[in-house]
């Protein structure tokens, strides 16, 4: 789909969409794995399983801001018509991939113990924490491809593809978790691997559809005789994705800070506030989709030197994400006893969560502006400006707050505070840097 022609607000929405519900369906199994364990196994369980996502983030995060960057490169060379450097970039992107996706898996499976053991993960959570990593990494090489195939496709508009795939993997997942846990009462081990089951689907599908389009003679399809890395187009792809994947992994850095303090309230803590980030990865459907969209949006439309529409798109792409943030984060305020106490039938389990959902869904909205707006930067090419904000911001300012407040002010809400703190300052900076460098300069 290219989204160079017809309305601006159309085509944004068209693209937008799917990453959408691909997004809801992402978080409902996401949220159903939480959700199973901590019915049928407990709340230790709950927060091995819930306390896994920083973690996980901060293995794979370099990996998929990567991926984020050949995305941007791919769309600019659709946008261009460059058929050429399109195949290339494809084909480069599939093979780093595949060598990054094996190095994650064996490293993961390595260093998670000692990493959950410097997190001061509690001596009741480790041991199931360790399982559920180890497994989940195993296939970590699955997660990694999928990530590279829907950013292929995403990157030539097509965002539809993908999202069938993983409302299949979604579907998978949910299934296998209930017959695993449910049915056979098995450990958290089982949880994990029924998300290496879904997502090894979902990747042999997204590839599936690459190499179809090859065989029908797409210029974006995949052709395993051109399967090389191209040396240009890795220093482009680098150069785009290195900054975002260096942004990804040090933000999860200081998130491992966050959860380290969350750790040391215990384990009713941790699982309280598990549950509470399974409920916010719904609040950032929107922001998700959107930054995505206008990466991919501004990208191929810089690449048709049309401005005025990468203009148009900025504007629409931001106050839909910000308002649709919003409303979420209202109603997961009123709604939080009821949403929290899906996944846990603890009192104190329950209490953490709605204490966290009092605090951070206020700021939705800023946190939508800040990733849009470093999806308008990547789109234009300028990784390195959102990297140093975040970084800056959501990294060193983030856990400085966190380690000097805590030690005076020893209650929850200090972490609590770190997220909408460093949201509001990320948003400052950059909307003083958009005006700036952009609608000034075009």
């Amino acid at each position: 789909m290219k989204l160079t022609e017809g309305s601006v607000v159309r085509g944004m929405v068209t693209f937008a969409l799917p990453i959408f519900f691909s997004n809801l369906f992402q978080q409902l199994y996401n949220a159903a794995d939480s959700l199973i364990v901590g019915k049928f196994i407990g709340g230790n369980a709950l927060a091995a399983v819930g306390s896994s996502a920083s973690l996980i983030f901060l293995l794979t995060g370099f990996v998929n801001g990567m991926s984020m960057g050949a995305g941007v490169i791919i769309a600019r060379h659709f946008g261009a018509r460059d058929h050429d450097r399109l195949k290339k970039s494809i084909h480069t992107t599939t093979i780093l991939g595949l060598l990054l996706g094996l190095f994650l898996s064996v490293g993961g499976v390595i260093v998670s113990p000692l990493l959950l053991k410097l997190m001061g993960t509690p001596s009741d959570v480790i041991n199931n924490s360790i399982i559920y990593f180890r497994v989940y990494f195993t296939g970590c090489l699955s997660v990694v491809m999928y990530n590279c195939g829907s950013s292929i496709l995403q990157s030539i508009g097509d965002s539809k593809h993908p999202m069938m795939y993983l409302i299949t993997a979604s579907i998978i997942n949910v299934l296998l978790d209930l017959f695993f846990i449910g049915y056979l009462k098995k450990g958290v081990g089982y949880a994990a691997l029924a998300t290496v089951i879904s997502q090894t689907v979902s990747a042999f599908l997204v590839f599936r559809r690459l190499y179809i389009e090859g065989k029908g003679g797409k210029e974006y399809g995949l052709y395993f005789k051109d399967l090389r890395i191209d040396n240009d187009e890795l220093k482009k792809i680098v150069k785009q994705g290195f900054p975002s994947g260096m942004q990804n992994s040090m933000i999860s850095i200081a998130n491992v800070v966050v959860q380290s303090n969350i750790n040391s309230f215990g384990s009713i803590a941790m699982a309280g506030c598990a549950s509470y980030s399974k409920v916010e990865g719904f609040a950032f459907l929107p922001v998700t989709c959107f930054a995505l969209g206008l990466a991919t949006f501004v990208s191929q439309n810089i690449g048709a030197n049309k401005m005025d529409r990468v203009k148009k798109g900025i504007k629409f792409g931001c106050l839909a994400s910000m308002s649709l943030s919003a409303v979420i984060g209202l109603l997961l305020i009123k709604f939080s006893p009821f949403i929290i106490g899906l996944f846990s039938n603890e009192a104190e389990v329950i209490a953490y969560g709605v204490r966290e959902c009092h605090v951070a869904p206020y700021f939705y909205a800023l946190l939508a502006f800040s990733h849009c707006s470093a999806g308008i930067l990547r789109g234009l090419g300028k990784p390195v400006i959102p990297m140093v904000i975040m970084l800056s911001v959501w990294c060193l300012f983030r856990i400085t707050y966190i380690t000097i407040t805590i030690k005076f002010i020893n209650v929850i809400e200090v972490i609590f505070w770190a997220y909408p703190i460093t949201w509001t300052i990320s948003s400052i900076l950059f909307l003083y840097t958009l005006k700036k460098l952009f609608f000034k300069s075009y």
